[in-house]
């Protein structure tokens, strides 16, 4: 009878007293400890400078590159009775280049010089007898390869590696070549992230960033030039991808338009670019002043933590729970005595790889979508901003105002984002920006203010949706696959920078305005394609592909049900 009535008693105790307490999720400990407090917004800062850089390597081929002013090409016979005769370059240019305007001739001795055999021993006082039998009316030309004299040396990779003239392609590779390594980068460092953590392949990115771009700016020749560059461009990908995932996961659901704030910054960079270019005359300093900034970042080793979502994927979770223990106290607050675990994932953890991103239904659609929204974006901005160009004048000024006209389309997302959701101003940018441009192209150009006015707002349109994309596609990736999956659907971005150019000019040749028909098209069936998407307003984070899937639940919403699940597996 004893016994009985011990069991008796056991079993009259409360289901609550007889069984564990439920392990709490991340985003309850984040809560907890702050989700949006002093740690956050100090790791927010520092890492948003990352978008300056990032920037300024994006944009820097403008300067890099610019004109070097007036260039000539030199003779090398008369560069040795030059030399001899003690002539000043404007001197020899008299004597070698002039004398192509002769004859009804209209070259400017840029990319052609005088096909003759200079008499290297003759008389100083008497250059022209240097022509030999030939009349000034019948000089041979001949195209020039090498020996250029610059007005301003050194001032552009232009006139560092001669790429004038036949070699003036060379400078477009350039560019390409850059965004091959940020197409690269999304690969190969997303992948890296996602399976050996954040803040390691960031301080390694950056760490390569300065070290390639110090190589970059005394490279001896165009090649080593190219390899760097695109390295650069690879660990700069790398930079910018990373930070802005370690700043989604670090905050709670309701804080995650800092990914936007981001972009702010990014605008910052390409509107500080043009006074660094102003203030240094030379493209090696250029260089150093964009790349050398990548080196004090290593310094955030000390300052900011691992991502503790990612540190639960990989199934580490009294580190996770070190590090929230850390973010409460500098946020001022502590962590309740049970919160002694966080839940962690049972599911064995495996590397990512494309097939995830498209092997459950709802992934593959949101994996497709992104994707194509990433590509159309890129390339009608890229678009925009080359047809709007720069309006002469001054370039350094001209420059600094097409960046600020960025400026709006970020706080116009602060201020509705958070109000109306993510899907529905995600759409209504894609399509104002296609309408603008539609009606751009049949605008007369009698009225070229209205015309520039319409496609500034196209422009507008267009950065809104670039820079939502980049929050929608964080919010739309499990922690197990965030990185990769942002960085891959990113990639089509740097495919879509590839082929803007090419569209532009080509499509332009045939009608001036027809570019502007495609981008609408392309624009309007981007807001269409994006309506498919699931809200994630107010959403968690996911943390597996199964989250992911709840997204297409009836709830409308996955939190209440993923909630209910987490409920379900620790009571």
């Amino acid at each position: 009878m004893p016994s009985v009535k011990a069991n008796s008693a056991v079993s009259e105790l409360p289901q609550a007293d007889r069984l564990p307490h439920r392990m709490p999720s991340f985003d309850e400990v984040l809560k907890e400890a702050g989700e949006f407090g002093r740690f956050q917004k100090r790791v927010f800062f520092l890492l948003c400078q990352t978008g300056i850089t990032f920037s300024s390597l994006f944009a820097s081929v403008v300067f890099l590159g610019q004109a070097p002013g007036n260039y000539w090409c030199r003779i090398p016979a008369a560069a040795e009775l030059s030399e001899r005769c003690g002539w000043t370059l404007e001197e020899e240019r008299n004597f070698t280049v002039l004398p192509l305007s002769l004859g009804n001739r209209s070259s400017s001795g840029e990319c052609e010089r005088l096909d003759i055999s200079w008499d290297t021993s003759a008389s100083c006082r008497s250059p022209p007898t240097c022509y030999g039998n030939c009349s000034t009316g019948n000089l041979q030309l001949t195209a020039c390869h090498e020996n250029w004299v610059y007005e301003k040396p050194h001032s552009s990779i232009v006139s560092e590696y001669d790429l004038v003239c036949g070699h003036a392609w060379m400078l477009d590779l350039s560019q390409a070549i850059l965004n091959l390594g940020f197409l690269v980068g999304a690969f190969i460092l997303g992948y890296a992230a996602d399976r050996y953590g954040r803040i390691l392949i960031y301080l390694l990115s950056c760490l390569g960033v300065g070290i390639c771009g110090v190589i970059v700016a005394f490279a001896p020749n165009f090649t080593v030039f190219l390899i760097f560059r695109f390295l650069q461009g690879m660990f700069g990908k790398g930079t910018w991808m990373t930070c802005y995932v370690i700043v989604t996961e670090i905050v709670g659901s309701d804080q995650r338009i800092v990914g936007i704030a981001i972009q702010i910054f990014f605008t910052l960079g390409i509107m500080i670019l043009p006074g660094v270019a102003y203030l240094v005359p030379t493209w090696q300093g250029i260089q150093l002043a964009i790349s050398l900034p990548n080196f004090l970042f290593l310094l955030y080793y000390w300052v900011v933590p691992e991502s503790p979502r990612w540190l639960l994927t990989r199934r580490k979770g009294e580190k996770a729970l070190k590090i929230m223990h850390s973010i409460a106290k500098h946020n001022g607050k502590y962590l309740s005595p049970h919160h002694l675990q966080i839940t962690v994932s049972n599911k064995e953890v495996s590397n990512p790889s494309f097939l995830d991103l498209v092997r459950t239904p709802q992934m593959r659609k949101n994996s497709f979508i992104l994707m194509y929204a990433w590509f159309a974006s890129a390339l009608i901005y890229q678009g925009l901003v080359m047809r709007l160009g720069i309006v002469g004048g001054n370039l350094y000024l001209d420059f600094f105002i097409s960046g600020a006209v960025e400026l709006p389309a970020a706080l116009l997302i602060l201020v509705t984002i958070d109000r109306v959701g993510r899907r529905l101003p995600f759409a209504i940018s894609n399509v104002v920006a296609g309408i603008a441009c539609l009606i751009t192209a049949f605008l007369p150009e009698d009225v070229p203010w209205l015309k520039m006015t319409v496609a500034t707002v196209g422009r507008l349109g267009i950065t809104m949706a670039f820079e939502i994309v980049y929050l929608v596609n964080t919010e739309l990736y499990p922690t197990t696959l965030r990185n990769f999956g942002v960085s891959l659907c990113s990639s089509l971005c740097d495919l879509g920078g590839v082929i803007a150019p090419f569209l532009l000019f080509r499509l332009a040749a045939v009608w001036l305005e027809l570019p502007l028909i495609i981008f609408s098209i392309l624009a309007v069936v981007c807001g269409l394609l994006v309506l498919l998407l699931p809200e994630t307003k107010g959403i968690s984070l996911p943390e597996t592909v199964e989250d992911v899937e709840l997204f297409s639940s009836g709830f409308g919403v996955c939190g209440k049900k993923q909630k209910r699940q987490d409920t379900d597996s620790y009571i």
